[in-house]
């Protein structure tokens, strides 16, 4: 039995990492004033950044049920004889539903999850179970399921104006922050974006970042063989210090760095950094 993993463009996979694990993916899409771009192949970030300081409206969307399908009739007529599809957040995103609704058009059997994560929190949970390649269906969801639930994605935000055009928090708390000079530090809690901490500077939010890291990492002083990873929006500086920070306050020496794509670029803007923890299986 060919097990073929499926995720979306949002996981922001490490460079080379879809090849060396043959991980395959679905574009998320980006509309811009009503013309539509797909994560990956025809934008980038900048063009994204650059349209919200211009003021242009900025929405994502979900991948259509047919694109969907069409992966997995080609995984199907390649060999694979199941498929596990995981997804960022369906608090965040259709794409999970589009996944599911095309899964029950197939013949071979697809496992679809809902990740209740984005980024390298849903990254390392399929990589992991790409290197423990199995023939047992089951076997890959659940691995790829406990995986997700012990992972945490935690970032700093330079402002919460773009969650809040995009309706991820309210008006409300965005008037807030922008009055006081607050920068949130937010997380992932059960696939929604929750504010945690708030910091008035970028180094007390990179601090903060690296504090709950290494919180995650020990447990009665002992350490938890895990797996980091550094996010960021344009921000390439500021990661790579959230990165060594992270080397020297954990001892970890291997930290991928990746930029998030234009879907998330849209939500929290230019200037965010995150860090996800995913402890070993």
């Amino acid at each position: 039995m060919t097990i073929a993993l499926v995720t979306d463009s949002t996981a922001y996979l490490p460079v080379g990492a879809r090849e060396r694990f043959m991980i395959h993916e679905v574009p998320v899409h980006v509309i811009i004033d009503g013309q539509t771009f797909h994560e990956g192949l025809d934008i980038s970030t900048t063009h994204v950044t650059e349209a919200l300081r211009a003021g242009q409206t900025v929405t994502t969307s979900r991948p259509s049920v047919n694109q969907f399908v069409e992966l997995y009739e080609r995984l199907a007529s390649d060999g694979a004889t199941g498929i596990v599809s995981t997804h960022l957040s369906s608090e965040l995103s259709g794409t999970y539903e589009s996944a599911l609704l095309a899964s029950n058009k197939m013949d071979v059997p697809v496992r679809v999850i809902d990740s209740r994560q984005v980024g390298m929190a849903m990254g390392f949970p399929i990589m992991r179970a790409a290197e423990r390649a199995s023939d047992d269906l089951d076997a890959m969801e659940a691995m790829v399921r406990e995986q997700c639930v012990v992972s945490s994605l935690t970032f700093y935000v330079d402002t919460l104006e773009f969650l809040q055009r995009g309706g991820r928090i309210s008006s409300l708390q965005s008037r807030i922050g922008s009055a006081l000079n607050v920068k949130p530090i937010l997380q992932m809690q059960d696939g929604r974006i929750e504010s945690t901490d708030k910091v008035r500077t970028s180094s007390k939010g990179i601090a903060q970042l690296v504090s709950i890291a290494t919180k995650k990492t020990t447990a009665k002083k002992a350490t938890i063989p895990s797996d980091i990873a550094v996010h960021h929006v344009q921000a390439h500086d500021r990661a790579d210090e959230l990165a060594y920070q992270l080397r020297s306050a954990i001892g970890i020496d291997d930290i991928p760095i990746t930029e998030c794509g234009p879907v998330i670029g849209a939500h929290v803007g230019p200037g965010a950094v995150a860090v996800v923890v995913s402890p070993r299986p």
